[in-house]
């Protein structure tokens, strides 16, 4: 099975990836993963991409896609592949389609995890952490039992800078600015599935092996 995987910030895309690459045994592939990677073997490509992140400029597509190209030709994706990260623009989305081509494959399905901006809201400013020891706490989901000190350590929580509410609701409108045109452009090909991700973690994943059970008869 040929997936890629997209959500928000916040909407558990992490925790399902681990789930599907668990439970059907395809390689999750992400963005850093695959340069990382690449930068560690030495290959050409790998090179070209250390280059640009070194100066801090984005890797270019062409770089990317050839990056792609590289791993998506392993041995371990040849039962297919979970791709976290990549594509993020309509332009990756048609070169993804073109290298699949020349590979003859093609994409299954791009799981779409749907949480409502409020609710991410909620999931990304509630995070709490402990100055001493790093425990992490969340507000609504694992506060702790008095509040504002570490359950383990006694030390004191803290609010990550990045996860006021001015900053993630930034992140979120970034985030879903970039993605629409996306979602759009699968959603024309069929290839989306929206998936509720404002559900408990297991009965998100359990939709989500409903949906690729279909794959595999």
């Amino acid at each position: 099975m040929n997936l890629v995987l997209m959500g928000l910030p916040g909407a558990g895309k992490g925790t399902q990836a681990e789930k599907i690459v668990e439970k059907y045994k395809i390689p999750h592939i992400s963005t850093g993963d695959m340069f990382r990677a690449a930068i560690k073997e030495g290959t050409e490509l790998g090179l070209q991409a250390k280059s640009y992140m070194d100066r801090g400029d984005l890797v270019p597509d062409e770089v990317t896609i050839g990056i792609v190209r590289e791993r998506l030709s392993k041995d371990d994706c040849q039962n297919g592949f979970l791709l976290d990260g990549f594509p993020r623009t309509v332009a990756q989305a048609e070169a993804l389609e073109t290298l699949l081509q020349q590979l003859n494959r093609s994409i299954d399905y791009v799981i779409n995890i749907e949480v409502d901006k409020s609710i991410l809201m909620e999931r990304l400013t509630g995070r709490r952490i402990c100055k001493e020891c790093g425990a992490t706490y969340h507000l609504v989901f694992n506060p702790p039992a008095q509040a504002g000190i570490c359950d383990k350590c006694g030390g004191e929580l803290y609010q990550r800078a990045d996860d006021n509410e001015a900053t993630v609701a930034n992140r979120l409108e970034v985030n879903m600015k970039q993605a629409q045109p996306l979602l759009d452009f699968y959603a024309a090909k069929g290839y989306l599935r929206n998936i509720n991700g404002q559900q408990h973690i297991d009965q998100v994943f359990a939709d989500i092996c409903e949906l690729l059970g279909g794959l595999q008869s």
